[in-house]
C-alpha cells in the first residue's frame, strides 16, 4: 500500500514539475494575450462594421431627394392656336432648405463618434477579461508551485521521521501523520488540475481559439515598490461616461436637422408639351413646342410634428444627462472599492511576507532540536500548514492586486 502511495504521489508530481517546466519556458505576456483577443473577438469585429456603417450614412444623407420624372398622353388633345397638343412630359426637383443637408452630416457624424465610443467601451471591457482570467490563472499555477515544493518538504520530513522510529526518537504516529499530510496535499493538487483545466477552457473562450490551445502564464509576479498615483477625476474621461456626451451631442444635432426640416422647401422643373403644327393655316410660332419651367415652395403649415420633436430631442437630453451623472457615481464606487481592495491587497502581502519569514525562522528552531533529540512532529507539521497558508494568502494578495490595478487602469486610463 505504502509503494502504491509513494508511485502515485511521483507520478503526480512528475506530471506538475513537467507542466510548470513548460510554464516557465514557454510563457508569454498579457499583452500578447490581450492583442490575441483584440484581434479574435468576434464583437469588435462587429462594432467596427457598424462604425462603418454609421460612417457610410453621411454619403447617404448627402444626396438630394429623388428627382420626378412624369409623363401623359393626351387621349383626347386640346386644340390651341398653334396646333394640337399631344403629349405632356415633366421634371421636378425639390431642395431642403440652406444648411440641411450639413446638418443631416453633423447628425450622422455624431451617430457615428457614439458608435466608436460603444466600440472602445467593448474593447476596454475586453481586455479587462482578459486580464482578470490570466491572473486566475497565474493563481492556480503558483498555488500548484507552492503545493509542489510543500510535498517535496514533507517528503525529506518522512525520511526524518522514518529515520527517528527506528532510533526510538519518533513513534509511528508521527510518521502516518507526515503521511495523512501528503495524502491531504496530493488531494489538493488533484483539485487544482481540475481548476486549471476549466480555467484554461475559459480563457481560450475569452481569446476566442480553441478551447485545447496551450496556455502559458508567467511563473512569478512581484508587486511593484510603489503604486502609481490614481486620481478619480480622470473618472470623467472613462468612455462609459463620454458616451453620454456623444449621444447628447447627436441629439443636438437631430434637432437642427429637425429645425431644418420645418423650414419650407423649394422645388424646380419644367414642363415639356409637344404640339403638331396645323395644316389648313400658316401663322407665326405655327407647331411650336411648349416649355414651361416651374418653381414650387413647400411650407410646413401645420408644424406640430416638428415642435413636438422638438419636445422630445429636450427630453431626451435631460434623460441622458441622468443616466450620465448616474453612471458616474456607479463609476466613483467601483474606483473607491477597487483602490480600497488594490491596497488591502499590498497589507495583506506585506503582512504574509513577515509571516513567512518568522515561520521559517520557527521551523529551522525547531529542526535544530532534532540534533538534541527532542524534536516534535506534530510542531513541524503544524508550522508546516502555516507557512502553506502564508504562501496561499500571498498568492491570492498578488492576484488581488493586479486584478484591482486592472480594474482601476480600466476605469481611469484615456
Amino acid at each position: 500500500m505504502k509503494n502504491k502511495q509513494t508511485y502515485c504521489h511521483r507520478t503526480l508530481v512528475a506530471m506538475l514539475c513537467a507542466i510548470l517546466a513548460l510554464f516557465k519556458m514557454e510563457a508569454q505576456d498579457l499583452a500578447g494575450y490581450i492583442e490575441q483577443a483584440e484581434t479574435n473577438n468576434a464583437d469588435l469585429k462587429a462594432y467596427e462594421v457598424r462604425y462603418s456603417i454609421a460612417q457610410e450614412k453621411s454619403n447617404e444623407v448627402k444626396s438630394l431627394p429623388d428627382t420626378e420624372f412624369a409623363a401623359g398622353y393626351f387621349v383626347s388633345t386640346p386644340e390651341t392656336r398653334v396646333g394640337a397638343q399631344r403629349a405632356r412630359f415633366s421634371v421636378k426637383q425639390m431642395l431642403p432648405w440652406f444648411g440641411s443637408i450639413n446638418a443631416r452630416v453633423n447628425y450622422q457624424d455624431a451617430l457615428a463618434e457614439a458608435t466608436h465610443v460603444e466600440y472602445t467601451i467593448a474593447k476596454r471591457k475586453l481586455r479587462l477579461e482578459v486580464a482578470q482570467s490570466y491572473y486566475e490563472l497565474y493563481r492556480i499555477m503558483a498555488s500548484g508551485a507552492v503545493l509542489e515544493e510543500s510535498l517535496k518538504l514533507l517528503k525529506s520530513y518522512e525520511e526524518l521521521a522514518l529515520n527517528s522510529v527506528e532510533v526510538g526518537k519518533a513513534s509511528a504516529v508521527d510518521f502516518l501523520k507526515i503521511q495523512i499530510r501528503q495524502n491531504d496535499l496530493i488531494a489538493q493538487l488533484e483539485a487544482l488540475e481540475e481548476d486549471l483545466k476549466a480555467a484554461k477552457i475559459q480563457f481560450n473562450t475569452v481569446l476566442n481559439v480553441s478551447e485545447t490551445s496551450p496556455v502559458f502564464v508567467v511563473d512569478s509576479l512581484v508587486l511593484p515598490q510603489s503604486d502609481v498615483e490614481v486620481s478619480i477625476k480622470y473618472l470623467s474621461q472613462n468612455p462609459e461616461v463620454l458616451q453620454y456626451d456623444k449621444l447628447y451631442e447627436s441629439i443636438t444635432q437631430s434637432e437642427l436637422v429637425n429645425q431644418r426640416d420645418a423650414a419650407p422647401k423649394l422645388g424646380v422643373g419644367f414642363d415639356y408639351i409637344p404640339v403638331s403644327e396645323r395644316t389648313d393655316m400658316n401663322m407665326v410660332d405655327n407647331g411650336k413646342d411648349v416649355v414651361m419651367p416651374m418653381v414650387s415652395v413647400s411650407v410646413p403649415i401645420f408644424n406640430s410634428k416638428y415642435k413636438s420633436v422638438s419636445r422630445q430631442n429636450e427630453l431626451k437630453q435631460e434623460e441622458l444627462s441622468a443616466q450620465k451623472n448616474q453612471r458616474l457615481n456607479t463609476l466613483k464606487s467601483l474606483f473607491a472599492d477597487a483602490l480600497k481592495n488594490r491596497n488591502t491587497a499590498r497589507i495583506n502581502y506585506t503582512k504574509e511576507v513577515k509571516n513567512l519569514k518568522q515561520a521559517r525562522d520557527a521551523e529551522e528552531i525547531l529542526l535544530k532540536n532534532y540534533e538534541t533529540g527532542t524534536i516534535d512532529f506534530n510542531e513541524i507539521l503544524d508550522i508546516q500548514e502555516l507557512q502553506l497558508q502564508f504562501n496561499k494568502n500571498q498568492i491570492n494578495a498578488v492576484q488581488r492586486y493586479y486584478e484591482q490595478t486592472a480594474l482601476i487602469n480600466y476605469l481611469i486610463t484615456f
